[in-house]
Formats: structure tokens, sequence, C-alpha cells
């Protein structure tokens, strides 16, 4: 009899976004798309669509343990990825199961408010999300702007962008991304430290003019944890990534969904997504 294959599988711990842009939905479309098999614990209820969030309504700590205690009694977890935790207490929760289950593979994509200024992390949470959990992860993947929020200064240019992840790398002992789609340069460019390295790798990829970017973070993030769980090597994990991204939202880019920013196309070599070139 043939021995069954093992699933590489991603658990998800993030928000809800019903739109499907972004959030638990936009991970499991990414983490599936990337050859992984996804399961989800949900932090966060939102009301929103592609011109924003309406109204959050929190998932209390102790259900988003139950939910992650359900899936590591059944389920082997080969790499997991962290999104919106809103408070204090989910993250300490989330910190004490990650020690307790001993995963490796974490990906943090340190989200902090949404594209219309929603907070998606409180202020006070903050200093929790890098003491308890920073420490604990694969790598962090903050943004432009959440990166200047980790370390109270600006980022300006492609070699602010490497001392700025240097700096948080070598103090929280983690692999840092920083996402440089926000920064004015020709290409967009991500920057990776690799702290043991003490070295910096640039992802440059060719600009595409969309207005279809809801849910870029949650995308690059998912797809990272996906390849980590596959065996991929971080910097490896890390191109695959951002070539991943660059085609869904290639593919994205020739539709329309919504009034406001509208998702990837995250399943964009799908013949029926394919559209014309």
């Amino acid at each position: 009899m043939q021995k069954a294959k093992t699933y590489p599988c991603v658990l998800t711990i993030a928000g809800a976004d019903p739109s499907g842009g972004a959030g638990i939905q936009a991970d499991i479309k990414t983490i599936a798309a990337t050859g992984g098999y996804a399961v989800s614990a949900i932090t966060a209820l939102t009301a929103q669509n592609t011109q924003g969030v309406q109204a959050i309504y929190a998932v209390p700590a102790s259900f988003v343990a139950a939910q992650v205690e359900a899936i590591f009694s059944d389920i082997e977890v080969h790499s997991i990825k962290l999104g919106a935790l809103l408070s204090e207490e989910v993250i300490e929760t989330v910190a004490a199961l990650l020690k307790k289950h001993r995963v490796n593979n974490v990906v943090l994509d340190p989200v902090m408010v949404s594209k219309n200024g929603s907070e998606l992390l409180k202020s006070s949470a903050l200093e929790a999300l890098k003491k308890e959990l920073f420490s604990l992860t694969a790598v962090v993947t903050p943004n432009l702007d959440e990166a200047e929020k980790l370390l109270a200064q600006r980022i300006t240019n492609l070699s602010e962008m490497e001392g700025a992840a240097s700096a948080l790398g070598d103090q929280y002992k983690t692999n840092i991304l920083i996402k440089g789609g926000h920064l004015n340069t020709e290409d967009s460019i991500d920057v990776l430290y690799l702290y043991k390295h003490l070295k910096c790798y640039r992802y440059a990829v060719e600009r595409i003019e969309t207005k279809n970017t809801h849910g870029t973070g949650c995308t690059l993030s998912s797809a990272i944890a996906s390849y980590l769980a596959q065996g991929y090597l971080l910097s490896d994990a890390v191109a695959r990534a951002k070539q991943y991204l660059t085609q869904a939202m290639q593919g994205g880019s020739r539709f329309r969904l919504g009034q406001g920013y509208g998702p990837l196309a995250h399943f964009y070599n799908r013949e029926d997504l394919a559209g014309d070139e």
C-alpha cells in the first residue's frame, strides 16, 4: 500500500475580510495557489469592502487560542503566518502558543492600519508585539509605514531601508523584510536582512500601474510562509513569494471589483482569469 503524502500545512492567524481581498481570505487563496494547504484561526471579524473597513469585532483571546489548539491537536503544521492581532491580550496568547508548539517557520506581518486608516493594532499593543513575538519569528515583514513606527524614524530612501532592516533585525534577533512598494524608486524594491549573516538582499521588480493593491502585504507574507512550509530557505522563499505577488498583481490589474482598491488575481494562471494580453 502506497504511503499517504503529507500536505505542506500553513496556519494563518489573522483577521477576516468579507470582500475577499485581504486577511484570512487572501491568505487561504495565496497558500493554495503557491502549493500549500491552509488552516486558519480568526482574530477579528471585519465589515469591509474595497473602499475600507467600516467596523471591527475582536475575537476574544481565549477563542483564538481554542481555534489554534484545535488545529494543533489534529494537524501537523509546517509554518505559521501572523496577520492582524489587534490587542496585547491576543499577542501574548499567540506568543504562548508558539512557544508551546515550537513551530520554527513563523512569518509575522505586523499589520497596524488598513488602507483607509482603521486601526488593526491598538497603540498600546505595539510594544507587546515587538517584545513577545519578534524573537519567535523566522521573518517580520513590515511595509515602510510600519517600519517607521517600529523604529520611530523616517525612511526616505533605499539606504535608509537597509539601515532600518538591520537595526530592527539586530535589536530583535530576527530576519527583517521591509517592503518598498511606497518608496519613490523606479522599481519596486524590498530589502531582506538576515541578521545571523549581517547581510541585506534586495528584491527588485518592475512597478505595476494598478489600483488593485488590496491585500498585497497579506499575500506576500502568506506566500513566504507557504514556501517555507515546502522546505525552501528564507531567501529563496522571499524571491518566489515576490515573483508570485508580482504576477498576481499583474493578473489583477486586468479586472475591476468594487469602487475602491481592488484585489489581486491570486489564481492568475487559471485559464479563465488569464484575460487578453
